[in-house]
């Protein structure tokens, strides 16, 4: 399953905390232009460093695959940021 909702929240020096909640799949449909040019830039790259192109991209595909679920916490000082994947 393809993740759904990224939530962002972060605290700030002050104490003053934030939200933000992105849907992946209306970003994904705004951006697949940007997409199809990374995918063949991703090839491209793969050629030049003599990688194999499709073994890449079903690696990059299992990792965005494996997102759902994740949550990253970064903490320094004062200032929090918690990124959850849904």
């Amino acid at each position: 399953m393809i993740p759904q909702l990224v939530t962002a929240r972060w605290r700030r020096k002050d104490g003053r905390t934030g939200r933000l909640f992105l849907p992946v799949v209306p970003i994904v449909i705004v951006l697949s232009p940007l997409l199809v040019l990374a995918v063949i830039g991703g090839i491209i790259a793969c050629l030049m460093f003599d990688m194999p192109p499709f073994r890449t991209l079903a690696g990059v595909g299992r990792l965005f695959w494996a997102l759902p679920g994740a949550r990253f916490d970064i903490e320094q000082g004062r200032t929090a940021v918690s990124v959850s994947i849904r």
